[in-house]
């Protein structure tokens, strides 16, 4: 079932829950996040991410996940992950997705609510939703090539509530990507997160909110900043490593020589590792 974003995340907020937003590069980990949420018969968001596309071209991967949406026995939102460029969000638009992410957080303040707030009038349009990103993750965002200078501290990215109540009300988003000590890609160590953050950007924006770099955080860090209103997890490493390892793993056994007995493995290993945060994630 083909839904947006406003309407799946209507759903984690009756439930008080977070929704899992899974990267699908490919065919592989597209059925693997649909295979999870309807064993599980959860609502899931599938994504595109612009950084990814020199993997799978949108153009080739999007009508694929657009098409397995509509199928699914389950709520399925098709996102654009980290659209930095208005030619990808254009494409993500007229492919059918259901929601886009305008990424303009590298900007200035005024030039990144600008930006918003024009991919927001163009979207709801065409009953697309909308998720943008105030304040940042120090690591910069992965596969972006950003190296954010190392004498800047987390806390000095972290979304400033009041900030964003003005940013939400402009713009007119549908959900809001916050900074408050979680990063993208693995953590070498746990992170150290600011629920004061969550919990005073959510009373400022009245929003619901979106935590990126889910993957490696503890469940009793996910179960925290659920309950301070982050309603989407995008959560993709971790998953990515357990398909890795997987076929890896085939590959080492020597058992065989057929490209799509290790994707097969690879698929199986990532629906697993995504039922285990679609489980965290619904506070089951």
């Amino acid at each position: 079932m083909l839904v947006n974003l406003k309407e799946i995340l209507e759903i984690a907020e009756r439930e008080n829950c977070a929704i899992g937003m899974f990267n699908a590069t490919g065919l592989d980990s597209l059925q693997a996040v649909i295979a999870a949420a309807e064993e599980l018969n959860q609502p899931v968001i599938i994504a595109h991410a612009e950084v990814h596309n020199v993997y799978n071209d949108v153009s080739l991967v999007g009508p694929a996940m657009v098409a397995a949406a509509r199928d699914a026995k389950v709520p399925v939102c098709v996102h654009l992950d980290h659209g930095t460029s208005l030619e990808m969000i254009y494409k993500a638009l007229r492919i059918g997705f259901t929601s886009v992410m305008i990424d303009a957080s590298h900007l200035p303040y005024e030039e990144n609510l600008a930006l918003t707030k024009s991919v927001t009038e163009i979207a709801h349009a065409m009953g697309v939703s909308v998720e943008a990103e105030l304040g940042r993750l120090v690591t910069g965002e992965a596969g972006s090539g950003e190296d954010n200078s190392s004498d800047m501290k987390a806390e000095d990215f972290y979304t400033d509530p009041e900030e964003a109540k003005e940013f939400c009300a402009v713009t007119g988003v549908d959900a809001l990507a916050i900074a408050f000590g979680t990063a993208h890609g693995f953590y070498t160590a746990q992170p150290k997160l600011d629920f004061d953050v969550v919990k005073n950007v959510k009373a400022s924006t009245g929003l619901p909110l979106v935590m990126h770099g889910g993957s490696g955080v503890s469940e009793e860090g996910f179960r925290k900043a659920i309950e301070g209103g982050i309603r989407k997890i995008n959560y993709y490493s971790y998953m990515s490593k357990a398909g890795f390892m997987a076929a890896k793993d085939v590959i080492e056994s020597g058992k065989t020589s057929y490209l799509h007995d290790v994707e097969y493995a690879a698929m199986q290993a990532m629906k697993e590792d995504v039922k285990k945060a679609i489980k965290i994630f619904s506070m089951k």
